[in-house]
């Protein structure tokens, strides 16, 4: 599959499709197979911190979720797939499994949120095989964490969806993915808002034109100036350097 580099990350340049197909390699092949999604936020916090950077490099597939991302790649010399955002994609996802017989477990969020994520799903697919949900406040280390871990275990579904925001769901996964009996484990940020209801994703305008991120920022400006006013100008400076004198 081919990739690009984007300031050490290397992105596969896979679209839906190629997502759906990759994933049933997966679970057919009985791996523990991470689907990461990569966002300016992901990059930029990959130049932070070495230990997303090698998650990033180590999982699977590595897919573009954002506009930002495909103008930083054309930037750079090559081109992405549209993007896929797991926030509408979920659905897809969800009748995937529908038709091939894969089960999923929900982590993340409040326990009020994921309940709701969960009976959404399961009202909309009612065939959807959701083999459990856990809400995401607990200890990440010790007895809260391995009963949590054991838990998904025994229920042993095919896809697990994990929600914690980055960067603590790509440490969870790396610390503990060897232990979960799962084929395929995709970071979800902050999905099971969006499939509770409990946040409304951008008008179709706004997505179609890559502003999604400017709805959230306007939904939660406390929380997410630094990520948006202060990150993306930044991402792209460090893009432009790479553009001019190469990455190493």
């Amino acid at each position: 599959m081919p990739k690009g580099n984007i300031l050490g990350v290397y992105l596969d340049v896979i679209d839906r499709n190629g997502l759906h197909q990759a994933i049933g390699s997966s679970v057919a092949g009985g791996g523990r197979d991470v689907y990461a999604y990569a966002n300016i936020h992901a990059i930029n916090l990959a130049q932070q911190f070495p230990r997303v950077k090698s998650f990033f490099n180590s999982a699977h597939v590595v897919y573009c979720d954002g506009e930002g991302v495909r103008l930083g790649a054309r930037l750079l010399g090559f081109a992405l797939p549209p993007r896929v955002v797991l926030t509408y994609w979920v659905w897809e996802l969800c009748a995937l499994c529908v038709e091939r017989g894969y089960s999923v477990y929900f982590l993340g969020a409040h326990d009020d949120v994921i309940r709701l994520a969960a009976g959404n799903a399961a009202r909309r697919f009612p065939q959807l095989k959701i083999k459990g949900w856990h809400h995401g406040y607990f200890e990440k280390q010790g007895p809260e964490n391995e009963t949590v871990i054991r838990t998904i275990h025994d229920a042993a579904p095919d896809i697990l969806l994990v929600g914690f925001g980055m960067p603590v769901q790509e440490d969870w996964i790396e610390m503990n993915r060897a232990r979960l009996n799962v084929h395929a484990i995709l970071p979800a940020g902050s999905l099971f808002d969006y499939m509770a209801g409990t946040k409304s994703i951008a008008p179709e305008w706004m997505a179609n034109h890559g502003l999604e991120w400017l709805y959230r920022l306007m939904q939660e400006p406390g929380r997410l100036w630094k990520r948006y006013l202060i990150g993306n100008p930044l991402f792209f400076i460090r893009v432009l350097l790479q553009a001019i004198r190469g990455w190493e």
